[in-house]
Formats: C-alpha cells, structure tokens, sequence
C-alpha cells in the first residue's frame, strides 16, 4: 500500500513522460556506480600483488618501529596468506 502511495506521489510530481528519462538515469547512474566500484577494487588488488622491495640501507631498525606498526603488518600479512590460501 506504501510502494503505491509513494509510486503515485512521485506520478504526479514528475509526469508521466519523465518518468522513463528518470528510470534511464537513474540505471546508468546505478551501473556507473557498479564500475567505479569494480574499477577500484581492481586498483587495491593491483596494488596488494606488487612486492614491496626493501634494500638493507632502507630498512629500518625493529627498535624504531612502534608495537602498533608491527601488528598491522602481521595482520596485514596473515591475511593476505589467507587470502592465497582460499585461491
């Protein structure tokens, strides 16, 4: 009963003759969406492929590193072996 209330409401502030234009807009808009998504989900797993090449004067003393740090990177890397795992 809500759903033809609302669909009547949205009638009769739009016309009927938009309301096509306003569904095709509203589809590309939502498929647009769907691509950025996809596109940006593609970029992150790029991203989490490439080693990450560390040379002996870059690398920094264990010292210097905070408890903080060392824990998200082993979160970070059980995680991605997870992820391997599952493939």
């Amino acid at each position: 009963m809500i759903w033809l209330l609302i669909v009547a409401v949205i009638f009769l502030l739009f016309g009927g003759s938009r309301l096509p234009q306003l569904a095709k807009a509203l589809g590309q808009s939502k498929r647009s969406f769907k691509e950025g998504l996809d596109e940006s989900e593609d970029i992150v797993q790029e991203q989490q492929k490439k080693p990450v090449e560390v040379t002996a004067e870059d690398k920094p003393l264990l010292d210097a590193i905070d408890d903080e740090a060392l824990f998200a990177e082993a979160h970070r890397r059980a995680r991605l072996q997870a992820e391997e795992k599952k493939r």
